[in-house]
């Protein structure tokens, strides 16, 4: 398997299957609003802002992997941290028998906004869901925990969004999770990974455990645009 699309994922993805949920231009894409904000360059070494900016709000903050070099005049930074990308090596785990995992779809989608609102799993939008099947598990109407698809490139498939409610923790619910979409997943022929901020220790252990192996480190960083008339008001007042 080669995993050369995973330097640069997003954009294969924004270029490739997923090319219908994205905006930008021939240098620089991100997912649509409403999706996950999050952007890609055709060259991430390079990275072409001024392709980018008719494409972001002032002040919308968004994700770009792989890019370490000075922020351009225009964008400020907000956050920057290692990220590890993880791939799966193991045999396709056993189907779950206990019946209570369930394909989430519109009518939970507000169950989903609230989990993710709870737990913080990463960028998520109200349409992400649309591309790829997101599962949970619920207690009555509480969404106790969820687990999803989010990028695809080739055969690479990513494995997005597990979270669960501090409430329900301990249960083994994300492994459960992230175990019955890995395998629909290797039952399509694609080749799961994901993505981990690398201080989160106690996830990288979990998904390890799981069956993930560590396959290489990217920056990740948070930029927004500046609003041009505050760029002017401050040289003004300076």
């Amino acid at each position: 398997m080669s995993y050369e699309l995973l330097t640069n994922v997003v954009w294969h993805s924004l270029t490739g299957p997923q090319a219908g949920c994205s905006m930008g231009a021939a240098t620089a894409r991100r997912y649509a609003r409403g999706f996950s904000p999050i952007v890609a360059f055709a060259d991430a070494a390079r990275p072409d802002f001024a392709a980018l900016a008719p494409h972001c709000d002032p002040g919308e903050q968004v994700y770009c992997a792989g890019w370490s070099g000075p922020v351009p005049p225009g964008w400020q930074l907000h956050f920057e941290a290692p990220m590890d990308q993880m791939v799966w090596d193991a045999p396709v785990p056993a189907a779950d028998s206990r019946g209570d995992v369930v394909r989430l779809g519109p009518q939970q989608l507000a169950a989903m906004l609230a989990l993710v609102a709870v737990t913080h799993p990463g960028p998520f939008g109200e349409r992400t869901p649309e591309l790829g099947e997101y599962y949970g598990v619920f207690d009555g109407p509480q969404l106790m925990a969820m687990t999803g698809e989010r990028m695809q490139a080739g055969a690479l498939r990513e494995v997005s969004a597990v979270c669960t409610d501090p409430a329900f923790r301990g249960r083994g619910l994300a492994a459960r999770l992230v175990h019955h979409v890995v395998r629909l997943q290797l039952q399509r022929g694609q080749q799961p990974f994901l993505q981990v901020i690398h201080s989160n220790a106690g996830a990288r252990r979990l998904y390890e455990q799981l069956g993930f192996r560590h396959h290489q480190q990217l920056p990740l960083r948070v930029v927004s645009r500046i609003d041009a008339r505050q760029r002017s008001g401050a040289m003004s007042v300076a």
